[in-house]
């Protein structure tokens, strides 16, 4: 699966507590509990997610 940090944040990478993903690009990681977790509490956003908040945000600034 494909995600990144939401903005602002770096999350630790299951297993490499020393190593973050961030929010400066996508990375591929397994498809496990613990990065689904993390997309679900809103610290990870996948590509399809991404698009659909920044559509949101978009629509909200104007």
């Amino acid at each position: 699966m494909r995600v990144t940090a939401a903005p602002g944040l770096q999350v630790p990478k299951e297993g490499r507590p020393r190593a973050y993903i961030t929010d400066a690009a996508f990375i591929d990681v397994p498809d496990s509990a613990y990065y689904r977790r993390l997309v679900a509490c809103g610290d990870l956003v996948e590509p399809d997610s991404a698009k659909t908040a920044a559509k949101s945000t978009k629509k909200g600034g104007e």
